[in-house]
């Protein structure tokens, strides 16, 4: 399974981006320019050898010197530089003005078998040319780059025409490969300052949007910050509201039962209330909640989860051993755990208490659904609810609040399934002495 990235290297890259997105771009920008400067530059020097060759080609002087020497040899008895000295006194100072004014490394010029009749060596004069020849002494003109005896050029061939349009010679224009490297690094020298302010522009701007989306994040961080304390504040609210109604009902349950004192020692057990009651000062009394009779809290219990269930339409059935005395963390769980079952479905719901030693066992049965095995792993987990926060109260607050008070009194809570066809969440916990 693929690891995820952490939220720290997501903010992390989303910081850097604005800033690699700037370089990357400058370094894409700066190579294009360097591939469109060397594009150019060859372009250029392409149609300058282009243009020399064939305008050296259709001078006069150079086709009638030609036209003149056509039978100083033949294919199988080629001319050497002494047949064709006087042409090559005629037309290598042609050659070099021409190559000189043009800016070009060297303009031969070859008779009709292709011997070189001008060129910037004089050794190399009287020989034939060894590259392409014979597509342009056929009349086929030629561009392209070759290495002949002063390097690898770029090179231009142009065939020459006599006075009755047949070839009798060519022209050979070429700029070394070397000589363009010189030019692009020429332009690359130029095009450096240019890119070194692009760099300087680039890095102001990128460490402007970085420092932009750090504030944002930083921004971010507060109010996921505020957002956090918003939700432990509310989760307390809601926990609050949660146990207030289930002490309402007991307390309701107490009065109804015509015990008025029994219902404020409970709340002054509840609230720690400081004041003395016309029923004794808080705390006194031998119940099981302080001041509170254990028969008196009982009923009181039984009556708080019999309303509750009733408003969802689910019946009651009771089971409490006579020693099993409730106290407020008992009444809690069998009220949570009660009201849990009534709002998953269940019509009937059970809820039995037994005491053995200093230990106290307990279960909620009930006829609902039950609880589906992938989710009884985790069902005491805090906001995991399968059912619609119809009232606004909150979800998944009961069950985590019943884990929570069983684990504080050294004890277990448990969900399976129950002999009524539903759930049963068994529990157990220390008894209060």
């Amino acid at each position: 399974m693929a690891m995820r990235p952490s939220p720290r290297a997501i903010r992390l890259a989303m910081i850097l981006l604005p800033s690699v997105v700037a370089l990357a771009a400058l370094a894409a920008t700066v190579m294009i320019a360097l591939w469109l400067q060397e594009k150019s530059i060859r372009d250029a020097t392409a149609e300058r050898v282009q243009e020399v060759a064939s305008s050296l080609a259709e001078l006069p002087q150079v086709r009638a010197t030609l036209a003149a020497n056509v039978g100083a040899g033949t294919p199988a008895d080629l001319a050497d530089a002494d047949d064709l000295a006087d042409a090559t006194s005629t037309l290598q100072p042609i050659a070099d003005l021409v190559a000189e004014a043009a800016g070009v490394y060297y303009a031969v010029i070859t008779d009709d078998e292709g011997v070189r009749i001008t060129h910037p060596l004089a050794s190399e004069r009287g020989i034939q040319v060894s590259t392409t020849n014979e597509s342009v002494l056929a009349g086929t003109p030629f561009l392209g780059t070759e290495t002949g005896p002063s390097g690898r050029s770029l090179r231009a061939k142009v065939p020459v025409r006599g006075a009755d349009a047949d070839v009798v010679g060519m022209v050979a224009v070429g700029v070394l490969e070397s000589d363009i490297e010189s030019q692009r690094v020429e332009a690359l020298a130029g095009l450096l300052p240019w890119a070194a302010g692009a760099l300087v522009v680039a890095t102001i701007v990128s460490s402007l949007v970085t420092a932009a989306v750090e504030r944002r994040f930083r921004r971010l961080d507060g109010l996921a910050a505020e957002h956090a304390q918003m939700q432990r504040t509310t989760a307390a609210l809601q926990e609050q509201a949660h146990e207030f109604h289930t002490r309402l009902h007991v307390v309701h349950g107490l009065v109804t039962a015509g015990e008025p004192h029994a219902a404020l020692d409970y709340i002054e057990d509840v609230v720690a209330v400081s004041d003395a009651t016309p029923g004794g000062a808080p705390g006194e009394g031998g119940g099981a909640e302080g001041g509170v009779a254990a028969s008196a809290l009982r009923d009181a219990a039984m009556h708080a989860i019999r309303a509750d269930l009733l408003e969802r339409g689910a019946l009651a059935e009771f089971d409490f051993e006579p020693g099993a005395d409730l106290d407020d963390d008992v009444v809690s769980i069998l009220t949570n755990l009660s009201r849990n079952a009534g709002e998953a479905g269940a019509s009937r719901v059970r809820c039995t208490l037994r005491r053995s030693g200093d230990r106290l066992y307990g279960a909620v049965d009930d006829d609902g659904p039950g609880v589906d095995r992938h989710v009884a792993a985790r069902i005491f987990t805090r906001g995991l609810s399968t059912k619609a926060d119809a009232d606004g109260r909150g979800r998944g607050i009961g069950l985590d609040l019943v884990r929570r008070l069983v684990t504080s009194r050294d004890g277990s809570v448990e969900v399976g399934a129950s002999t009524l066809g539903g759930a049963r969440f068994s529990f157990e916990l220390a008894a209060r002495t």
